[in-house]
């Protein structure tokens, strides 16, 4: 039998690896002796203390897999959830550099600001709305380290969640000055539309995806703090980066964000 403390430190090494060389690996999952919820973290816990330790900011999280049908496709009937570092945040309408990520996509998201520290161990809407300071239009360019893009639950929550980096909208609204589940969202590619959808398509409210991630932080030992960057999870398909291009997204109440690939 495998050593599955090996396996979980050789699986961090790869993924770091990836990510500095830019050239994907293949699936984690066939060389794990375990590809349970735990192991998948383990691997991604390795990576995030080596990232805090050689001095990166951890500025928030990013929640995916908050689709249904995405969740039915993995296998799994929970979100999951990866570290937003201040180095992974581009602004609204800069410019990318494609050799900057491997295999990128795009989604439009709702970000929200936390404003009180969130460490209960069950939250409610009323904690999380008190919490919240604003909420923002967003971009995620998810990306991964897995070629192909051939991932199941664990290779992509070993993967950080498949993060990649992120666009922040610079139009702050409270919560109460727009309706976080029926605001609709568009996404162009140039001129043509790209990706539609709602708040609903996130778990039927961000806020339900955002409460399952604060209890789940404060179980992990890293409750959501102040100031706290919340990427909520996608409001329709994402879209793969497909050579030099520019994506702007338009969120009802939450004006507008872009960003451009070079």
């Amino acid at each position: 039998m495998r050593n599955s403390t090996v396996d979980i430190t050789t699986a961090a090494t790869l993924l770091k690896a990836a990510a500095t060389t830019g050239k994907p690996i293949a699936p984690l999952r066939d060389r794990l002796e375990r590809t349970d919820v735990e192991t998948a973290y383990a691997i991604q816990e390795i990576n995030t203390k080596a990232a805090l330790e050689a001095g990166r900011r951890l500025v928030g999280r990013k929640i995916g897999l908050t689709s249904v049908a995405v969740q039915a496709q993995l296998g799994v009937d929970q979100p999951d959830f990866g570290m937003l570092f201040a180095d992974m945040a581009v602004g609204d309408g800069e410019t990318v550099p494609l050799g900057r990520l491997i295999q990128p996509k795009v989604e439009a998201e709702i970000a929200l600001v936390i404003g009180r520290d969130l460490t209960h161990e069950r939250h409610t809407y009323a904690d999380l709305i008190s919490a919240t300071e604003y909420a923002l239009a967003a971009i995620e360019i998810v990306d991964s380290r897995i070629e192909n893009w051939n991932i199941r639950f664990a290779d992509t929550v070993a993967d950080n969640a498949s993060s990649g980096l992120f666009v922040l909208g610079g139009h702050p609204r409270k919560l109460g000055q727009f309706d976080i589940t029926s605001c609709g969202m568009e996404m162009k590619r140039g001129d043509d539309v790209v990706s539609r959808g709602n708040g609903r398509a996130c778990l039927g409210n961000p806020l339900n995806a955002a409460i399952w991630l604060a209890d789940v932080m404060v179980r992990c030992g890293r409750p959501l703090k102040a100031g706290d960057i919340v990427l909520t999870g996608a409001l329709g398909p994402m879209v793969a980066v497909t050579g030099q291009s520019r994506f702007d997204v338009s969120i009802e109440g939450l004006g507008n964000v872009s960003t451009l690939f070079a």
